[in-house]
């Protein structure tokens, strides 16, 4: 009996032990689309709960109304740098959830730059101001099968525009938001 209630502890302090060894991959690389966009994507491990993501890609903006003939849409190029903090992995191994392709729960800092190289719109001669943005974002990640993934976020922060290389007389500075809902493809 005391030969089985050893064992039994063993593999107890076994699964404990791994249960705390939950970790981020060491680099994972894919391609999301949403409602407002298109991005490709790499996530490089810098701890065991923290990864760098660097992110290309196209943000669209849609307009409208009485200034205008009709709606007008726009695809404009976004450079990205995210550190993400995924919190909370040690818990969904305990919950026997996959963890896979960092799927879980994540706080980030988004440091975004639209840059004014080109724009792809349904209207001719428009430009874009080049801006930048800090935006502190908590989100989720998860897995749809062995490649697919579904993220969604949302955070407030600042939005800084270049409108003086535009010809405007000052910069802008305001708040703006990040809402995403995204789905993507891991390879």
């Amino acid at each position: 009996m005391k030969k089985v209630l050893l064992v039994l502890t063993f593999c107890g302090l076994t699964l404990i032990v791994k249960s705390q060894n939950a970790s981020v991959e060491q680099s994972t690389f894919g391609i999301q689309a949403g409602f407002l966009g298109v991005w490709t994507h790499s996530e490089t491990k810098l701890s065991s709960m923290m990864v760098l993501r660097t992110e290309l890609g196209f943000d669209s903006r849609i307009w409208g109304g009485d200034f205008y003939d009709g709606t007008g849409f726009l695809l404009t190029p976004v450079i990205t740098i995210e550190p993400r903090l995924y919190y909370n992995l040690n818990k969904r191994v305990r919950k026997l959830r996959r963890i896979d392709g960092n799927s879980g729960n994540f706080i980030l800092v988004k440091i975004s730059y639209h840059p004014d190289w080109f724009v792809i719109s349904n209207y001719d001669n428009i430009n874009v101001i080049s801006d930048m943005s800090i935006v502190p974002t908590w989100g989720i990640r998860r897995n749809i099968g062995d490649h697919f993934t579904y993220e969604s976020g949302i955070g407030i922060g600042y939005r800084y525009a270049f409108a003086k290389q535009a010809g405007y007389l000052k910069n802008e500075r305001d708040v703006t938001l990040n809402l995403h809902l995204r789905i993507g493809y891991r390879f």
